[in-house]
């Protein structure tokens, strides 16, 4: 007879813990955007994207293009091709001409070629002109999503986010842009802005100022930037991309790191400081009181606290400077195969 209540207490022992299981985490749904091109540190975001994708953390649902140019999605077209992850979809941004360059380091990683003379790097895409363009996509990303599950990683210029606000009702979905947002957005973060200082006038603003106010002043969820100031206080060292990566015979960023500008240098890292805190590493970061953030006419950025908004911004002090680098060159030159 004790025997029998030994074994009913260890049976309910077990329901209980099963009942009680914590359950998996599920993969954040996640939107790239970006002016690949115009500065490396889009490029190291995006590896550190790629890693966290293939590691389960993260659904990489597309990246989105807001430069201009032809390069630029064939460089991305590499990536994908390169980190195996070739079902990525690509939105391209037309009839916008922001900061053409048609000679920086994603077209020089396109032109390189091996010893006979053929392309370095393999691409997938056959023609790049068929690419939908960004807004279109985003419609038919964020419709097959569930409801409040897709963040939104911005680290360009606001043009496409602006042009989606102003979408209406297609063959994806009945509702307009902005409440296509509302319902599928979880949040956007962007890397934009300098707030200290209300005469600073940051690229990514100042090169499309009228969609930086729209997409600041309309966007229906809340949004968190990184100014300017926080990836200027963390620089991906020159160490790393001459020393960490002999693991890979050629490498897509590291060569798009070394034709960027002459070696050796560190770079900012402001894109990928607002791609880690997207990915559940706003713990490394100092995020203010809710608020508001304006975009004046000139391209500054004003916040005024308010607990009823739903704009923020991230900061970080020495400390979490050094721990935020530490995570970067935790994940950045890890083998990739």
């Amino acid at each position: 007879m004790k025997h029998t209540h030994v074994i009913l207490l260890v049976l309910l022992f077990l329901t209980a813990a099963c009942q009680h299981k914590t359950p998996e985490q599920k993969p954040l749904s996640i939107i790239y955007e970006t002016d690949m091109g115009n500065d490396i540190d889009d490029a190291l975001a995006a590896d550190i994207l790629y890693k966290y994708h293939d590691a389960g953390k993260i659904n990489l649902l597309g990246i989105m293009l807001n430069k201009e140019g032809v390069h630029q999605p064939e460089y991305i077209d590499i990536l994908n091709t390169w980190y195996h992850h070739t079902e990525i979809p690509i939105g391209i941004i037309r009839l916008n001409n922001v900061t053409p360059d048609p000679d920086d380091y994603a077209a020089k990683v396109c032109k390189l070629t091996d010893d006979q003379g053929e392309p370095l790097y393999k691409r997938t895409i056959q023609d790049y002109t068929t690419l939908p363009d960004a807004h279109v996509l985003y419609r038919k990303l964020l419709a097959q999503q569930p409801n409040h599950s897709v963040t939104i990683v911005s680290v360009g210029f606001s043009t496409n986010l602006a042009r989606l606000l102003d979408t209406t009702a297609d063959e994806y979905s009945p509702l307009s842009g902005k409440e296509l947002v509302a319902q599928k957005v979880s949040r956007l973060i962007t890397m934009a802005g300098g707030i200290p200082d209300s005469s600073f006038y940051e690229y990514n603003i100042k090169e499309d100022i009228p969609s930086a106010q729209k997409v600041f002043h309309e966007w229906p969820t809340p949004l968190v930037t990184s100014p300017f100031e926080v990836g200027e206080a963390i620089r991906y060292p020159a160490e790393s991309i001459e020393n960490d990566f002999k693991w890979a015979e050629h490498h897509p960023v590291v060569d798009g790191y070394v034709n960027y500008m002459p070696m050796p240098y560190s770079r900012q890292t402001w894109d990928l400081t607002a791609a880690i805190y997207a990915l559940g590493g706003d713990s490394l970061f100092t995020t203010s009181p809710a608020g508001n953030i304006t975009v004046t006419d000139k391209g500054a950025t004003l916040f005024t606290k308010n607990p009823q908004g739903n704009r923020y911004y991230m900061s970080v002090d020495s400390l979490q400077a050094a721990n935020v680098l530490r995570e970067f060159l935790r994940i950045i030159p890890s083998p990739y195969k």
